[in-house]
């Protein structure tokens, strides 16, 4: 069984995640999915659906000499889009929420002793904490989401002057870690939402205790290390699609021309399920960072270390 509270160096973290999932991977995307499953194929149909939607009438905009078609159809179509828009928006935020707190309610049984773990657990600890899970998505969605998004879209937006890109590397990361850390400490702890955010942002630079070296570095280093596996990796199942789009777009109908609309027929669906699974294969993915970021969670939690060290020498002594 891994041991969850004690200090861990940058190898540590990185090793530690991918041994979490070699120890309880299977059980844990079994729960995982199963929780999930129906929320994130729900949202990855609507998107696609949606954008199958828009393609095809942006491919058409323009047939028949009908120059305004596309300006045309989304006036006509302005309540729909509004509507669908509305929906996603209250759907990815709540998968969002979900996603996050999954691992933390995960690692927080297994932190107790508990190894086997079933979908019930989790959902019944969603709704023992029902009144923080709420707080936790209002929080995200309307409070941290909107500054962190802003923060990193000033730092992309100062790539024009090269420092934009040293800043993503180090506001990226900071911000993820923040974020997670602010789960993890609101569901492990007695501390009130801005408590648990004030901990999660002074965590990142220094240890409750004062006296020990920054563990900035080695959270920023895990982080952006798995971050850029994470993003080769998604990378490589969404580019698929596109190549065979592109491929498809250069490539000549029987009488000549090139494809008005690809996005039409078994093509389409073809692109548009390639898609989709690249979109659930992200969101596992996923997984590692928030496991990594617990880890350091775990890490930062100083005054639990020793108490659970006394614990686990206690039971080695029951045992024998």
């Amino acid at each position: 069984m891994m041991q969850f509270y004690k200090k861990r160096d940058f190898g540590s973290f990185i090793s530690d995640s991918f041994a979490f999932f070699k120890l309880y991977g299977k059980n844990y995307f079994k729960n995982f999915i199963l929780l999930n499953g129906i929320l994130l194929i729900l949202m990855v149909i609507v998107i696609l659906l949606g954008l199958k939607e828009f393609f095809g009438a942006l491919f058409g905009s323009n047939i028949s000499g009908q120059t305004y078609y596309m300006e045309q159809y989304l006036e006509n179509n302005i309540g729909m889009f509004i509507l669908i828009g509305i929906f996603l928006f209250i759907l990815s935020t709540a998968l969002i929420t979900i996603n996050f707190l999954f691992p933390v309610f995960y690692m927080r049984r297994l932190a107790e002793g508990n190894t086997d773990i079933k979908t019930d657990d989790i959902l019944h600890d969603f709704k023992t904490n029902g009144k923080k899970v709420l707080t936790t998505y209002f929080g995200l969605t309307f409070l941290v989401m909107p500054v962190a998004t802003i923060l990193f879209g000033f730092s992309y937006f100062l790539i024009i002057i090269v420092i934009g890109f040293v800043l993503i590397l180090f506001v990226a990361p900071t911000l993820f870690n923040i974020i997670t850390f602010l789960c993890y400490d609101y569901f492990n702890g007695k501390r009130g939402f801005f408590e648990s955010l004030s901990y999660a942002i002074r965590s990142q630079f220094s240890y409750p205790n004062g006296r020990e070296r920054s563990p900035y570095w080695k959270y920023w280093g895990s982080t952006i290390i798995l971050g850029i596996l994470f993003y080769i990796v998604s990378g490589i199942f969404s580019a698929i699609p596109m190549i065979l789009y592109m491929m498809k777009l250069t490539t000549m109908t029987p009488d000549g021309k090139f494809e008005e609309n690809p996005f039409t027929g078994s093509f389409g669906i073809l692109i548009f399920f390639l898609y989709g699974v690249s979109t659930i294969i992200s969101s596992l993915l996923m997984n590692v960072l928030y496991i990594n970021s617990g880890l350091m969670y775990y890490d930062s939690r100083t005054d639990f270390h020793q108490k659970m060290e006394l614990a686990e020498i206690e039971t080695i002594g029951l045992n024998e």
